[in-house]
């Protein structure tokens, strides 16, 4: 549970309860919590909310299916809302769309912040215990000899027209990319920075 918890002592004890994507960071909706609706959401890890039309509990999917799984829960400085990262199952709005605001939610670039974590978690794991350990185990003159290796098989499968093998080897160096930042203790918001600094 977050710390310190919310106060739902303001407002008549409902709070605004704001539910955000937590791979692509969009925000899908608002709802409204009580307190019982927050504890359900906590111990079940699925987005509850207390509904003012039907007063009472309710489960976002209960009819639809369409679940909000959840990773994250925060409460701001004031202690008056709560944010809610979840995992959509799904559209999260009752007309279909993505969003409750009617914007695309496709984007997975924030998978890139997890992916660095699992990165991060594996440094200096057992090389036994998976191939990125493995990987920094063997040193930084691997490392960058797989991100060589990666970037020339990419460009090989540039010239041909096959987008699956293509979008592998992508895949294949931007991972090994991420590996050999790590080596490096270089955060990838780092190499962002120096992009935009370009930008201007």
């Amino acid at each position: 549970m977050p710390t310190p918890p919310p106060d739902f002592d303001k407002s008549n004890g409902l709070l605004p309860a704001i539910v955000q994507d937590a791979v692509t960071g969009k925000v899908l909706m608002l709802g409204y919590m009580n307190a019982e609706a927050y504890q359900k959401t906590i111990s079940e890890r699925v987005v509850t909310f207390f509904s003012r039309s039907k007063n009472r509990l309710w489960t976002k999917g209960e009819t639809s299916g369409h679940f909000l799984h959840v990773t994250d829960v925060l409460v701001d400085c004031d202690r008056d809302t709560v944010l809610v990262k979840a995992r959509p199952q799904g559209p999260t709005c009752h007309t279909g769309a993505d969003t409750c605001f009617d914007e695309s939610n496709a984007s997975n670039v924030l998978f890139i912040e997890h992916l660095k974590q699992v990165i991060k978690s594996r440094k200096n794991a057992s090389p036994e215990s998976s191939y990125t350990a493995k990987l920094f185990a063997k040193g930084i003159n691997k490392i960058a000899q797989k991100v060589g290796e990666e970037a020339v098989e990419l460009v090989i499968e540039a010239k041909d027209d096959n987008k699956e093998l293509f979008l592998g080897e992508a895949a294949d160096l931007l991972f090994h990319y991420l590996v050999l930042l790590e080596a490096k203790s270089i955060d990838l918001n780092e190499v962002i920075d120096v992009l935009r600094r370009r930008h201007k």
